[in-house]
């Protein structure tokens, strides 16, 4: 999905929480026509989490038959994106040829390097009928040494990433280690990515991480007193063996990996030099990027 704003950042509501919790961020909704977007990192207060530079809760959303998601082509530099749907579907293409259509369950990773260019839209079997979706967005900075390799596409159906039972609690380790399992999902740097669906009363400790952060999609949850409402963000201490309790029907996503150094942002493009940002907008506005195969002719213009 591409940032529609130049500034990344959209405005959180932060609080500090327990010692399990260094802080809080309930972000604010965002119109971005026709549907609505919740948008966790970077914020002012905490701008990585990890590897992971930028998360968005896409939904949930109903559409009426003609109309839903219809992302123009767009470039992106220096990261790999993440898509995970709960709901509905998105049809994938970008400039490496590749066309795929995106369902509940199935991992999209899109390493962008040294650039790429992709498009988000629907097949018309979707668009004709009224339809629904809801999912996350996901960016991971590349590593400086992976930062310009050239571009990549892998997807994950929904039944190579690894399920288990923890206690009682259904989870999938979608990217990383944990529970004894490992996605096979690639990665860069230690990462981690977990989701999670606990009924009221139940109980789970979280795998570790140097950096952790802990997402309500939807229900509530509580760490050591401190309650972790629908669609906020609980930033976690590095403290080991946390464990969250269910306070209703709950379903978490839980990111992480090893800390970052500072990247910049700018639009859709990710990198730990500020020349190669300036780059990339010159190239995008030229008309550099290469296209995407099979949707040559719109485009999203460069915020100015």
């Amino acid at each position: 999905m591409s940032n529609l704003y130049q500034n990344a950042e959209f405005e959180c509501t932060s609080t500090e929480g327990c010692d399990a919790i260094e802080l809080l961020l309930t972000p604010k909704n965002r119109d971005l026509g026709g549907f609505s977007v919740r948008r966790l990192l970077p914020t002012a207060r905490r701008k990585m989490v990890g590897p992971w530079i930028f998360f968005d809760h896409m939904g949930p959303a109903h559409f009426e038959a003609g109309t839903g998601i219809n992302v123009r082509p767009h470039p992106h530099i220096g990261i790999a994106t993440v898509t995970y749907l709960f709901q509905g579907e998105i049809l994938h293409r970008d400039s490496l040829g590749s066309l795929q259509a995106i369902q509940p369950g199935d991992i999209n990773l899109m390493v962008a390097g040294r650039g790429i260019t992709h498009s988000e839209r629907e097949r018309p079997e979707v668009t004709g009928a009224d339809h629904d979706l809801d999912g996350l967005q996901l960016w991971l900075a590349l590593p400086a040494e992976f930062e310009e390799i050239e571009p990549e596409f892998h997807h994950y159906p929904a039944s190579t990433v690894p399920s288990l039972n923890v206690e009682g609690v259904p989870v999938r380790v979608m990217m990383g280690s944990a529970y004894g399992r490992t996605s096979p999902v690639r990665v860069f740097a230690a990462t981690l990515y977990i989701e999670a669906w606990l009924q009221p009363g139940q109980r789970l400790q979280l795998p570790d991480a140097e950096e952790r952060a802990l997402y309500v999609a939807s229900g509530r949850l509580q760490a050591k007193g401190t309650e972790i409402p629908e669609h906020a963000m609980a930033i976690l201490s590095p403290q080991e063996n946390v464990i969250v309790e269910a306070l209703d029907e709950t379903r978490l996503a839980l990111i992480g990996g090893e800390p970052f150094n500072r990247r910049y942002i700018d639009w859709n493009f990710v990198s730990s030099r500020k020349e190669r940002i300036q780059q990339a907008r010159d190239d995008w506005k030229e008309g550099r990027f290469a296209k995407v195969a099979g949707d040559e002719e719109e485009y999203i213009p460069l915020p100015e």
